[in-house]
């Protein structure tokens, strides 16, 4: 089984990943870091998170910690990469959720290159769930 990234930092704290030696996952892979105990996400609802991305084995491209406010959008509608529908949807809000998301449910192809994205980078995502409505 491949290892993924470990995680500083509790729920509300800005991580800081460690990436293992191997390679990343080719499929998506979700590690509940710490399980919240609010009701689950729904397919449709509007989320608020807060989240760290960064490329595996490579540098950070966006976090919200850094400017202090979390963001919202709709989960589960496809209005986002679908690597964070595909592993957002259906986890408790409180939670903090470690999310390796392979180029196919990223960005596909083309990547996203003012993010410094490529195509084939796979993204690591540190998301804390702070609401659903």
């Amino acid at each position: 089984m491949t290892s993924l990234p470990s995680a500083t930092g509790s729920f509300g704290d800005k991580p800081a990943l460690s990436f293992p030696e191997n390679a990343a996952p080719a499929e998506l892979a979700v590690q509940v870091i710490s399980q919240g105990d609010g009701a689950l996400v729904e397919a449709g609802q509007t989320i608020d998170v807060n989240y760290l991305g960064q490329i595996w084995g490579g540098g950070i491209f966006d976090n919200s910690y850094d400017r202090g406010s979390s963001i919202q959008f709709p989960i589960g509608v496809g209005a986002v990469i679908a690597g964070w529908d595909n592993s957002l949807v259906g986890q408790p809000i409180g939670s903090r959720v470690l999310v390796s998301i392979p180029p196919h449910e990223g960005y596909g192809p083309n990547g996203m290159p003012r993010a410094g994205i490529k195509g084939t980078d796979t993204l690591v995502f540190v998301v804390d769930i702070i609401g659903a409505s």
